[in-house]
């Protein structure tokens, strides 16, 4: 069997030659983002961060954008994207508690976010405009939140003013399991 070369068989292997190092790259520069993403959805170890589960424990890695919570009874563990502090003077790291929790919180913009921006409302009330999403834990921190946003663009950016915010449905999930007196950390 004999095979021809013609001219759209060359057409069509230039344009492929041509087109190669362009899906190349695309595919090293997927790679690479996969890469970064992924490394921030490790496991970690609570022992790395505390002392003893006591309520439960979780650690907001800002970095990474990601919150591990482990309950009391060690039993349950659960990995949640986040927002995270759009700045590092928004960003305050360390040891906290939460010491409330809400469902259908209300929001209040404090008072740097209202020098910042004077046009803010004085509240908003609770439902699909609040930032602060359908459920809000309150951290020991005054004007520290971990809470959910309706707006799923922020999640797995440095979006907030301070807070840790969650997926509206991943909140509600952490709301039920966490308790009051949860010791919180943020690194």
């Amino acid at each position: 069997m004999r095979k021809f070369i013609t001219r759209r068989g060359v057409l069509a292997g230039g344009v492929s030659l041509l087109a190669a190092p362009a899906i190349a790259q695309e595919t090293v520069e997927q790679q690479e983002f996969t890469r970064r993403n992924m490394s921030g959805f490790k496991k970690f170890k609570w022992q790395d961060h505390f002392d003893s589960l006591g309520k439960g424990a979780i650690v907001a890695d800002t970095n990474s954008r990601a919150l591990h919570f482990w309950s009391g009874d060690g039993e349950t563990y659960r990995l949640y994207p986040t927002s995270v502090p759009r700045s590092p003077e928004l960003t305050r790291l360390g040891y906290t508690r939460i010491t409330k929790k809400v469902e259908g919180p209300t929001w209040t913009p404090t008072p740097s976010m209202r020098e910042r921006d004077p046009s803010l409302p004085a509240v908003v009330p609770a439902g699909p405009d609040n930032p602060m999403g359908t459920h809000a834990m309150h951290l020991s921190w005054q004007y520290y939140r971990i809470h959910g946003t309706h707006d799923t663009r922020k999640i797995g950016r440095r979006s907030s003013d301070g807070c840790i915010g969650l997926y509206n449905e991943m909140v509600a999930e952490l709301f039920e399991m966490v308790q009051v007196g949860t010791q919180v950390r943020l690194i």
